[in-house]
């Protein structure tokens, strides 16, 4: 990945693609002739963005197709990316994911069309009453939610905001570097009162990020770093229970990461104890306490405790979110789940430095695209 920026103070998103996949390149220790199918991720971009970013590079002629899953597009490129090469059409694969991005909350493009959030928004307005951006809405509503049947504390919400600042401090990449405090989170502009103040929710971010993935024949034969490799990938989307449950857990994704997860645990013959770092989708605070519980790292109704026991950083449980996250290192739609694919192979490589996780062997990746797709990766160190 590339280091992430604020609007405004980026390159234009072709050279932040390109820089993105020039590293992956020289990290791989291959020339782009030696990939034989590309797939770009972005959220915010004209039709063919992606090889508008790759031909900066490169122009060999290989297949590429573009990506747009929302939040979850990164790691949408990248599930098209492993199963390209899983099934044996290809040997070398790209995914590379980007966006330059505006100020202020997120919208649509295509107002002639009906949103298809339409369906997510018409359910929340029923479940929420806040006069607020439709995001910020939706997951602070599914905290709201957590708050209301588990006296959850607001001040739990601003303990995951500080927590992340403390892991982005030793990440050079991150967008935000400064620590702040339970105190300074609680203090920070009001968005929604006795929910959410503004600095538990991520920051429009622009930046970029790739990952080669390859059969192992393909990686010894061209001498590539064999020490990590996908043991399980699982991609999901909305069941009933998004609508029908009436809950606003539900609606930003409750069962799709609970599903995508179990998927995981079952098919790499694991459970959830046995994950040391991870890599979760924390767009805001909220999300990424409602995550502890769809994806197992906790009970349902033990997300609380999980976080004032420590468990969720060093010292605990599952280091979550090592290189700041969402909320600190900064969410470009198209690159996060690249982004977050980077940081948890640099853990299991043993190259995170000051961020490094002693003695993980697994290491599990939770990224969701409201509307909705989740997709959820395991890391393995051979």
């Amino acid at each position: 990945m590339i280091p992430f920026a604020k609007p405004g103070g980026s390159e234009p998103y072709y050279v932040m693609a390109s820089k993105a996949i020039r590293r992956a390149l020289e990290n791989a220790g291959i020339g782009l002739e030696k990939v034989q199918q590309a797939y770009a991720g972005y959220v915010y971009g004209d039709s063919t963005a992606g090889q508008r970013g790759l031909y900066e590079v490169g122009m060999t002629g290989i297949p590429l197709v573009n990506v747009n899953n929302n939040c979850s597009t990164g790691s949408s490129a990248l599930f098209l990316a492993r199963q390209a090469v899983e099934s044996g059409a290809v040997d070398c694969a790209i995914a590379f994911g980007f966006e330059e991005m505006e100020r202020g909350a997120l919208g649509t493009y295509f107002r002639h069309l009906e949103s298809p959030m339409s369906k997510f928004e018409e359910v929340t307005s029923e479940l929420t009453t806040e006069d607020l951006p439709s995001a910020l809405r939706m997951f602070g509503g599914a905290g709201e939610a957590h708050m209301r049947e588990f006296g959850t504390k607001m001040e739990t919400f601003a303990k995951i905001r500080a927590k992340a600042s403390r892991h982005a401090t030793n990440n050079p990449l991150a967008i935000f570097r400064d620590e702040v405090t339970e105190e300074d989170v609680m203090n920070s502009p009001l968005m929604w009162p006795g929910v959410m103040t503004r600095l538990m929710a991520c920051p429009p971010t622009c930046g970029a990020a790739a990952a080669i993935v390859t059969s192992e024949t393909f990686a010894k034969k061209h001498g590539l770093d064999t020490s990590v490799r996908i043991r399980a990938q699982a991609m999901t989307t909305d069941v009933p229970a998004a609508f029908d449950a009436r809950d606003m857990r539900e609606v930003v994704g409750f069962s799709m990461a609970k599903n995508a997860a179990n998927q995981v645990y079952e098919a790499a013959g694991i459970g959830p104890k046995d994950i040391r770092v991870a890599e979760l989708h924390d767009c805001f605070a909220h999300n990424e306490l409602v995550t502890y519980e769809a994806i197992g790292l906790c009970p349902v109704g033990g997300a609380e405790k999980f976080v004032e026991d420590g468990d969720n950083t060093y010292g605990g449980q599952v280091v979550t979110n090592p290189s700041g996250g969402l909320l600190s290192k900064g969410h470009p739609l198209g690159a996060t789940g690249l982004a977050q694919c980077t940081e948890l192979v640099e853990q299991l490589r043993g190259k995170s430095e000051k961020r490094q996780v002693e003695g993980a062997k697994l290491a599990l990746q939770h990224n969701l695209g409201l509307g909705g797709a989740c997709v959820v990766t395991l890391y393995e160190k051979v």
